[in-house]
């Protein structure tokens, strides 16, 4: 009789801030289109709800799984994923050496880990390509005692993501006898503002929410010269975006939003990819425009498991179809049971919530033009040397 073992992934992300390519459409860029298609399917059943996600923690904990799996099941992991990860791993490295680096100015870490039963054996090329190429560290845990083995992996999740990120396991999802194996992946990202938001110009506005109701929030306001920009969808529905970068400038902050006020962002979200999003980096044009957007905290848990199933990766979650000869030698046949991700972006004045950085607004010589976020928006917040999407979200209601 062959027993089913589950093993978890668990994909933690979080940002507080006030907040040289590599080839066309480089490998980080593609691993983020997988987390762009998946914000899609989340998207479609909960519209008027904030969303918000990490493209590059998906692809992540996708690409640490796919290492461990084996016949169709790693198949469908490469099809949705556009690359196998033994055959970039180079690359992959040095992408991710590139996001956590210092030269960013901005502060981006990235932290795997597998939380393993005390026991368990794994196959040594699994583990030390986890390591080479996703920097995975191993850790041994006692997954007969659920609320000790959810405390250890919610401590590490939370060291990680420096406090932002707790609980994001709970013991009801352990079972003692079965669980093998936890993936983790946390993400965290704070950055200063280029162009500081001063705190005198925040003032509260009317944001209308995606249910039509008006609400009053605190929106940050100034007077300076963004890239910004408008295209129109292959249906013809106008839309216009902005870039606010970092200090460190690798680093940018795009918003998005429909021309039209009768235009649903549910309308424009299907025709977004990584394509797109360079498309528009090559467009921009510095103006100087007046911004308002809203002061925004938004945190969101989410269940990848049916997004992941509707593009096509389902048998990983099969007791009776999974592979994943590659992670163990024994008899045990493994599955996912489950792969969550929790994320948490703070926006405000200047990013952090004890720095200053000041910065001159400008005179404005005629009346410039006005790019106001008073209504459903889509961010991202994008490493530009590689393209990759380290968060994404839609905001119904700051």
């Amino acid at each position: 009789m062959n027993w089913h073992f589950p093993f978890f992934l668990l994909a933690t992300v979080t940002l507080p801030l006030v907040c040289s390519k590599f080839n066309p459409l480089s490998l980080e860029e593609l691993g983020s289109n997988t987390g762009i298609q998946v914000f899609n399917k989340i998207v479609k059943s909960r519209p008027h709800e904030n969303i918000v996600i990490s493209p590059h923690g998906i692809a992540s904990v996708l690409g640490m799984l796919q290492l461990g799996a084996d016949g169709r099941t790693k198949k469908q992991l490469t099809m949705v994923m556009s690359y196998g990860v033994k055959r970039v791993g180079k690359m992959l490295k040095k992408i991710n050496k590139a996001i956590v680096s210092k030269k960013n100015k901005d502060i981006v870490t990235v932290a795997n880990a597998m939380f393993v039963k005390n026991g368990f054996k794994m196959e040594v090329p699994f583990v030390t390509r986890n390591k080479d190429v996703f920097k995975c560290e191993v850790r041994n845990v006692n997954f007969e005692d659920p609320a000790s083995a959810c405390d250890s992996i919610n401590m590490w999740v939370k060291n990680e993501t420096r406090g932002m990120i707790d609980n994001l396991l709970s013991p009801d999802l352990i079972t003692g006898e079965l669980t093998r194996l936890v993936l983790a992946n946390a993400v965290y990202f704070k950055g200063l503002w280029k162009s500081r938001f001063q705190p005198e110009n925040t003032k509260k506005r009317t944001f209308v929410a995606a249910d039509g109701k008006s609400y009053q929030v605190p929106m940050l306001a100034q007077l300076s010269v963004f890239r910004c920009g408008s295209t129109s969808t292959s249906n013809d529905l106008w839309y216009n975006f902005i870039e606010l970068p970092y200090h460190g400038e690798s680093i940018s902050m795009l918003i998005a939003l429909p021309t039209e006020s009768s235009t649903p962002l549910s309308a424009i979200i299907p025709y977004i990819s990584t394509k797109t999003i360079d498309n528009w980096m090559n467009i921009m044009v510095p103006k100087r425009v007046q911004v308002v957007l809203p002061k925004f905290t938004a945190v969101a848990q989410t269940d990848l498991k049916e997004p992941l199933k509707a593009l096509g990766i389902t048998e990983m979650f099969d007791p009776l179809k999974a592979n994943f000869a590659k992670i163990t030698t024994g008899s045990e046949n493994l599955h996912v049971s489950h792969i969550l991700q929790k994320t948490k972006i703070e926006v405000s004045e200047d990013g952090t919530k004890a720095s200053s950085a000041t910065t001159a607004i400008l005179i404005a010589r005629s009346s410039p033009p006005w790019f106001i976020v008073d209504r459903p928006f889509l961010f991202f917040i994008r490493h530009n040397p590689t393209g990759a999407l380290l968060f994404m979200g839609q905001i119904n209601k700051p």
